[in-house]
């Protein structure tokens, strides 16, 4: 019997979590906090040793300092839950594995990174790292799935009817994102809670990750222009630049870096990789990252943007629609064991996402909020068609799609590009 909680809602990654422990001694499952690591891991053991466990004036904590492999007991899958507290636990999980080469021995939890000069061993071969994001709109029960990304590959598609977003459905899709413990809440509660977990990121968790002390201020500031920039290629100069335009605040450029690896160890970053073709052509291609916060929710919170405002403010509700689309095609690929990209060359053509899968090759895709903006999306994905087939070198795209935030119809064009609404789009 594990430990399942009542209510528990499936995840995609509970598959790979499985995997995990069938393939090596122990999994180690990151995430933002809150994202539902701990229920996750739960569902997949059968014990648990939580260091944040109140009980006793935190005897689980202060007895691990004392000796970690007291934290290993339990039967197994055995779960150890914020492990980073007490990061010698890292190397008590990997000697047992090591040492014993059983498998499925342990599942470890985390919502931040650990320095890794204090653990002697990487855990290679040992300790497999798992990322888990909020929850798609699929496992939040917000879209029906009828869209396959792995039948896309396939060549499995339907024209189908589903149910219509309005463009206040997809606000309150952003700003509500894909927390578990906020899917039944209402707006003013979703605010007060996202605002609340903004300010203790950085008063409490970015001043914990490594003992040293920073302007909590100023974290805010970039948090803020991060949420700005949100589904931008924005370099570290210009959310610089944009601190001192915004919140006339002067941050060097070594600061705002030391504070985007702090949101990163905390897993509240998650940047879309640039996608390099695996081809000879001539073209060159862009290098900086897309940048993403860990849930579009969290770029709505931290600009103090609700449903209503996002409505009327339909540039800013494009760049998080984007967001909110790209979150769940990162989770989808992940998933079916697809890598997941944007794509920009030095001619401006662009691509909203990439998504890779080896040996089936590679799937483009625009995001548009309104059906509206078809044409415009269409006419772009074909401008990298036309580019690529007239290169004898380069590998066109298997299949385009655009993804759509209204409408609610699943269809497929005359020049072969695929609609898909994303709440109708699942892995």
């Amino acid at each position: 019997m594990t430990l399942t909680p009542s209510g528990y809602r499936p995840r995609l990654i509970d598959s790979t979590v499985s995997d995990s422990l069938r393939s090596a001694g122990a999994v180690n499952i990151e995430g933002p906090k809150s994202c539902g690591k701990t229920w996750c891991a739960r569902n997949a053991a059968n014990s648990e040793f939580s260091l944040v466990d109140p009980k006793d004036n935190f005897l689980n904590l202060r007895i691990a300092r004392e000796d970690p492999s007291v934290a290993l007991e339990g039967d197994e899958p055995h779960l150890i839950d914020e492990w980073q507290d007490v990061p010698k636990i890292w190397d008590a999980v990997r000697y047992k594995v090591d040492t014993e080469g059983t498998k499925g021995r342990y599942i470890l939890c985390g919502s931040s990174s650990t320095d890794k000069s204090v653990i002697s061993h990487s855990g290679a071969a040992r300790i497999i790292d798992v990322r888990m994001h909020t929850m798609s709109l699929y496992e939040s029960n917000d879209s029906d799935g009828k869209v396959s990304l792995k039948g896309l590959f396939n060549g499995e598609f339907s024209t189908s009817k589903g149910r219509s977003c309005s463009l206040r459905d997809i606000a309150w899709l952003v700003v509500r994102g894909g927390w578990p413990g906020l899917l039944e809440s209402d707006e003013k509660s979703v605010s007060i809670v996202l605002k609340d977990y903004i300010n203790k990121v950085c008063e409490v968790d970015a001043q914990k990750v490594d003992g040293k002390k920073r302007n909590v201020q100023n974290l805010k500031r970039a948090f803020r222009s991060l949420a700005r920039n949100e589904s931008t290629l924005a370099t570290k100069s210009k959310i610089a630049k944009d601190i001192a335009e915004f919140e006339d605040e002067k941050i060097d450029e070594e600061t705002v870096a030391d504070y985007m690896s702090i949101f990163d160890r905390l897993h509240l970053v998650n940047d879309q990789t640039a996608y390099s073709p695996r081809y000879r052509s001539h073209v060159r291609v862009g290098k900086n990252p897309k940048r993403h916060l860990a849930d579009p929710s969290l770029a709505a919170a931290a600009m103090g943007l609700d449903s209503e405002a996002l409505v009327n403010d339909p540039n800013t509700m494009g760049f998080l629609f984007e967001s909110l689309c790209e979150r769940d095609l990162r989770i989808y690929s992940e998933y079916i064991g697809a890598e997941f990209y944007h794509y920009r060359d030095h001619s401006d053509r662009e691509i909203d996402a990439v998504v890779e899968l080896k040996g089936s090759g590679w799937g483009a895709f625009e995001i548009k909020v309104g059906q509206s903006a078809e044409e415009d999306a269409a006419k772009s994905l074909n401008r990298i068609r036309s580019f690529m087939e007239n290169d004898e070198d380069a590998e066109p795209p298997r299949f385009m799609c655009i993804i759509t935030g209204t409408g609610g119809m699943v269809y497929r064009r005359e020049d072969g590009i695929y609609v898909v609404p994303i709440n109708m789009l699942g892995p």
